[in-house]
């Protein structure tokens, strides 16, 4: 699952899948081919994008957006994608995580900016962070892995996981829940 801002920044293109992977997808019972998700309220999208040319057609790639979106480009992006109407002016991202489950796809790894993964995160659709953190001195900047409005409670991360590589952290957290005041 991934912005549209970040999809057309970085290129996306359709998952490659191997022969190997595939099978050994299927061996745990999961489907062998993936699509890519990809969020937009406004569908400023290109149909003609390899993401949506190179998708197999057993994982076309799923366009979540709103019921208010352009529906011309609604149409056009209909041709080549899965479309999912979740929400009316915002993307609901409880109904979009329904939407994916529903067509089989129960483990999603979301990648994207820190705004997309605030409305996830506030939305109470994430089970589980993975943080990388680089020591690196840049100077000023964005503080937070979050962005947006202020939520009305803070969420319990427990952490699950730890690697080292090269003075780089690879931290894994559950998410545990509302965090209760006072403990």
């Amino acid at each position: 699952l991934a912005g549209a801002g970040t999809v057309r920044i970085e290129g996306y293109r359709a998952i490659d899948m191997s022969t190997t992977r595939a099978e050994r997808r299927a061996r745990f019972g999961l489907p062998p081919l993936l699509p890519t998700a990809v969020v937009s309220r406004s569908l400023r999208l290109d149909p003609q994008a390899p993401l949506f040319t190179g998708a197999p057609a057993g994982a076309r790639t799923v366009v979540i957006t709103t019921a208010a979106a352009d529906p011309g480009a609604r149409r056009a992006l209909e041709r080549v994608a899965d479309v999912a109407v979740c929400g009316e002016t915002e993307v609901d991202f409880a109904t979009a995580r329904a939407a994916l489950h529903r067509r089989g796809y129960t483990r999603v790894l979301s990648e994207g900016g820190p705004t997309l993964f605030a409305r996830i995160a506030a939305a109470g659709v994430v089970d589980e962070l993975c943080l990388s953190i680089t020591p690196l001195l840049t100077g000023p900047g964005a503080g937070r892995i979050v962005a947006g409005e202020s939520w009305p409670d803070a969420r319990s991360l427990s952490l699950t996981g730890l690697l080292e590589e090269d003075g780089a952290l690879f931290c894994r957290y559950t998410v545990a829940g509302p965090v209760t005041p006072g403990t």
